[in-house]
């Protein structure tokens, strides 16, 4: 019996870190790479080189493929339609996937399954984002409706004037999105796999991580708490319900990321606010590689797969990911007999990637009894890898404020 192909788009770390798993399961991986050299194709020896929009390069990685999957949103779903109508399981489908890839439909249906979403409305013009920002209160935010990620085309507007510029740009038939300023208290990430089979009533079998708070720097996440601290029982299970809604209502096949805004009232009690989604593993999730029974990796190739899904429990009081981004050093890989010598309990990830400022080169999870100490050693092992000895030193010696930066 050959191994099943699980064909992917996209060569980042994402699809480089569902390698270990298939290896476990016995599944092949087939991924389509942007280059010989990108992360994926250093661990991935079936990796055929082509651009995600390329639809030869898409048919062919399909061909004898169990099942189309994605590390990224970035696919046209024309093609991808195509597929499906000639019998190639695609998983997350098109009808699915295009609320990730578009933010003005992913706001249309998430109001439709009645998650809660920010006041939003799509825009044209300066005075229809006027409109917008005197009716909810300036400032505002304005995205773009596709490709936008990491903080890309998404600014804050105090102004209609300040957004002329992408107005002005729009091609016709395309529009803003709009959405009111959340007054957040921190950011939360839920994390839910599905698949179409198992379940009693039809709508397939999902599961939920833990609830995470997720640290932004610059737009981009920093660090993960698992699970998220002084979070209450209720309002956990009113995110891990939400996660669920949505990826029952979309038709999710696979792993989905639900980022959302916690808004602490006066009287103790909070709200919770969906931010952005996203149809594929995801940065709040990388934790559950070394802090969960099953880690998301494993859990999107069961789903896409349709095999049952695994036990998403934490296997530690507290898991700690912090993410490195950008090195002073030519390879971060030097750091690591002071690193491994002095947290043996961190457990370093790096993707593979020439070091660049800001850029995600990796990560290190530290799990444990003391978030305090967690995050402490997660922290200081991350100083390392960046070539930082003396923030490192800093946090060994217990600088609260340098770990809370």
């Amino acid at each position: 019996m050959g191994a099943p192909v699980i064909a992917v788009v996209g060569g980042g770390q994402l699809a480089r870190m569902m390698q270990q798993p298939a290896i476990a399961l016995g599944v092949h991986l087939r991924v389509l790479v942007e280059s010989p050299t990108v992360a994926t194709a250093q661990v991935v020896p079936d990796a055929p080189v082509g651009a995600a929009d390329d639809a030869a390069a898409i048919r062919a990685l399909v061909d004898g493929a169990a099942v189309l999957t994605f590390e990224h949103e970035h696919v046209p779903n024309d093609l991808l339609r195509e597929l499906e109508a000639g019998g190639v399981p695609v998983r997350p489908g098109p009808d699915a996937l295009v609320h990730a890839q578009d933010k003005i439909v992913m706001r249309t249906r998430l109001t439709e399954v009645g998650a809660p979403c920010p006041a939003w409305a799509v825009v044209t013009t300066e005075a229809e984002l006027t409109a917008f920002g005197d009716a909810t209160g300036w400032p505002v935010i304005v995205k773009t409706a596709r490709g936008g990620y990491d903080g890309k085309g998404v600014c804050v507007v105090r102004a209609a004037a300040e957004a002329a510029d992408w107005l002005a740009a729009l091609a016709p038939g395309d529009a803003l999105l709009a959405e009111e300023k959340v007054p957040f208290t921190r950011e939360l990430a839920v994390l839910v796999a599905r698949r179409p089979g198992g379940g009693t009533d039809g709508a397939g079998e999902v599961r939920s991580w833990p609830v995470v708070e997720t640290i932004q720097e610059d737009g981009v996440c920093a660090e993960v708490l698992a699970p998220a601290p002084d979070l209450s029982a209720e309002t956990a299970a009113r995110a891990q319900e939400i996660g669920e809604r949505i990826a029952a209502g979309l038709g999710v096949t696979g792993v989905l990321a639900v980022e959302m805004f916690e808004v602490r009232h006066d009287d103790g009690t909070s709200r919770l606010v969906v931010n952005e989604l996203a149809m594929r593993p995801h940065n709040s999730g990388h934790w559950s590689i070394d802090g969960a029974v099953t880690s998301q990796f494993e859990q999107h190739l069961r789903a896409v797969l349709d095999l049952p899904l695994g036990e998403t429990a934490a296997t530690a009081p507290y898991a700690v990911m912090v993410n490195l981004l950008g090195s002073d050093l030519e390879d971060p890989r030097a750091a690591y007999p002071e690193l491994l010598a002095r947290y043996p309990a961190a457990k370093v990830h790096l993707y593979g990637k020439e070091v660049r400022p800001g850029r995600k080169l990796g990560h290190v999870t530290v799990t444990g009894d003391d978030l305090d100490q967690a995050r402490a050693d997660a922290h200081a092992a991350v100083a390392l890898l960046r070539g930082d000895a003396g923030i490192a030193a800093a946090i060994a010696a217990d600088d609260a404020d340098t770990v809370d930066r």
